[in-house]
């Protein structure tokens, strides 16, 4: 009897330990300060490879809803999954834009049960924020059934269950050319304008997340993007909610170059985006400003 019991404990054991967290995650996290009852209504898209977790984090704060590209990993002996440098809004923020102000760090355990499975954990302020930040209590369960009437949904009528689209998360492996072929028609576009230098960065990492927002009022600029001259993102809508570019930077080259292609000018010309890169340690705001003459364009350089 006691080894039928230190067998069955052995086996429940390793079905907990071996519990994934691939799926899709809806919750809340909720602000750890006294006299704050504000709260972020959060879903989680994931999928996982061995300890490697990617996917989607999208959330609602306020009048600000905000998503991005998110890579971690999974500890499957403790059940730790962890996310560094989220971007979470300030609490006390009053922009009607998104503005990201405080960069989190996320851990959560996994509770896995017949009945459910839930995330368990915290959005950990960085040491430059700890006067500013404060931490965030967070709590997900798994959507076993995909339902479409998640606690985001309900608690936004036209914001509907956010799914990753390829023109909010696009991944960019390194681009290579052909230069046996004639170049494709949105390539000679681009280089029959003249291409403006509005900033130059120096970045940690060959890895960015590159996000796109309309700088002023929305008024329906639509743009392009092209790294080196070669197109990557193409003929996309410039909103309050970010487009998201995940690149990788060529290794053969020390100079890169981001442009921004005005596809049209929007009902208040000129074309004009609100740029952040993030290198994982570092994050950069850049404003370009294009037309049908000129590309604006940022200057990037690996340390």
């Amino acid at each position: 009897m006691r080894y039928l019991i230190f067998l069955m404990f052995i086996l429940f054991g390793g079905q907990v330990s071996a519990q994934k967290v691939g799926g899709s995650w809806y919750g809340k996290a909720e602000i750890m300060l006294e006299g704050q009852s504000h709260n972020y209504l959060t879903e989680l898209i994931l999928k996982q490879k061995g300890q490697d977790v990617q996917g989607v984090m999208g959330y609602y704060f306020k009048n600000q809803y905000q998503s991005f590209f998110i890579r971690g990993k999974y500890n499957s002996k403790t059940r730790l999954l962890q996310f560094k440098d989220v971007p979470i809004v300030f609490f006390r923020s009053n922009d009607s834009k998104p503005s990201v102000n405080c960069i989190m760090d996320f851990e959560a355990t996994l509770i896995a049960s017949k009945a459910k499975s839930n995330l368990k954990g915290y959005f950990l302020r960085k040491p430059q924020y700890k006067y500013t930040c404060p931490d965030l209590n967070l709590m997900f369960t798994l959507d076993t059934e995909e339902k479409t009437d998640s606690i985001l949904k309900e608690a936004v009528a036209v914001q509907r269950v956010w799914k990753p689209m390829p023109e909010e998360v696009v991944f960019i492996p390194e681009v290579t050319v052909e230069k046996t072929l004639p170049p494709p028609p949105a390539v000679v576009k681009f280089e029959e304008r003249k291409v403006v230098l509005s900033n130059e960065i120096t970045v940690k990492s060959d890895s960015l997340r590159i996000t796109f927002y309309d700088n002023g009022n929305v008024d329906g600029d639509t743009i392009s993007v092209f790294y080196n001259k070669v197109p990557v993102l193409q003929k996309q809508g410039l909103s309050v909610q970010g487009i998201n570019l995940y690149l990788h930077l060529d290794s053969t080259t020390t100079i890169h170059d981001l442009s921004m292609f005005a596809e049209n000018l929007g009902s208040i010309p000129p074309n004009t985006a609100l740029m952040i890169i993030h290198d994982g340690t570092t994050r950069h705001e850049i404003f370009l400003t294009s037309s049908f003459t000129l590309n604006g364009t940022v200057r990037i350089r690996r340390q």
